[in-house]
């Protein structure tokens, strides 16, 4: 039997196991694999961690269910990072899938640091027509949310005083995965000229790179392994550091899976020729 024949007759069913294991073993023992750090989310890290105790910094956290996976532990870094510097947030989320997972997840963090509803953090949840939202916010927040999530007038809450529209706030960071992302950059960005960060899936922060260069964005956290390089800047977290460990091991297996299944197909291809020709 030649070498690579039993390559070629592997069940499938060791396949699956092997990616199990993949993924199972750098779960429960992470590896910690180095990851390094882009100039784009070192930008955004900078940006929030210049800020002066008790600035305001406005998340838009429009995502949902769906795409949690790669951007909730984006989100949750971004939370750490503002309450970590006594940073007030003032939070949205024009998905109307996503409001109570970004609702319980806010409320989470803010508990971690002790920090106060209605003074340290304030939630307005969702109103539909996110284009219409995000320019009638810049001429005062109360227009589309004139109460928060929870029904409390927006004046009653003690952060809130004061606070009127984007001016009032040091900058806008925006965790998507819709094309809300254009319009937080066309209606908002681009009407109302405040900072303006972003985090998005991997797959669609390639679009939107040209946006740092132009100065619309002042950074990018682009997917799992953006979520990943934030949560190493800020040694919190371990999410997507273990999840770059288990998709990097799963992705070098189907890369050897690959390799090593066209080696044994080029192989016997050639002996095949070979024994025509005799």
């Amino acid at each position: 039997m030649a070498w690579y024949e039993p390559l070629l007759a592997i069940d499938r069913r060791v396949l699956y196991a092997l990616m199990f294991l993949a993924v199972l073993i750098p779960t429960l023992l992470p590896i910690g694999l180095p990851i390094r750090i882009t100039p784009e989310v070192q930008n955004v890290y900078d940006r929030i961690d210049g800020l002066r105790p008790g600035e305001i910094v406005f998340y838009a956290l429009e995502y949902d269910p769906s795409t949690a996976a790669e951007l909730e532990p984006m989100a949750m870094a971004m939370l750490r990072h503002a309450f970590s510097k006594d940073l007030r947030v003032l939070a949205c989320c024009l998905s109307s899938t996503g409001v109570t997972l970004v609702e319980d997840e806010i409320a989470r963090v803010a508990r971690e640091y002790d920090r106060e509803y209605g003074r340290d953090y304030v939630y307005l949840g969702y109103q539909p027509y996110p284009g219409i939202v995000i320019m009638t916010m810049g001429e005062n927040f109360r227009t589309p949310f004139p109460l928060d999530y929870y029904k409390t007038p927006l004046d009653e809450l003690p952060m809130m005083r004061g606070v009127r529209n984007y001016d009032d706030v040091a900058l806008v960071f925006t965790v998507n995965a819709t094309s809300g992302i254009d319009h937080w950059i066309t209606y908002g960005q681009g009407r109302y000229k405040f900072p303006l960060g972003l985090g998005s899936a991997a797959v669609m922060a390639t679009n939107y790179y040209q946006y740092v260069q132009s100065g619309q964005l002042f950074g990018i956290i682009s997917g799992l392994r953006g979520a990943a390089e934030y949560e190493m800047l800020i040694d919190k977290g371990t999410v997507a550091r273990k999840g770059m460990d288990v998709q990097s091991i799963a992705h070098a297996l189907i890369v050897l899976f690959i390799l090593f299944g066209n080696i044994a197909f080029l192989v016997e291809r050639r002996r095949r020729r070979l024994g025509r020709a005799d």
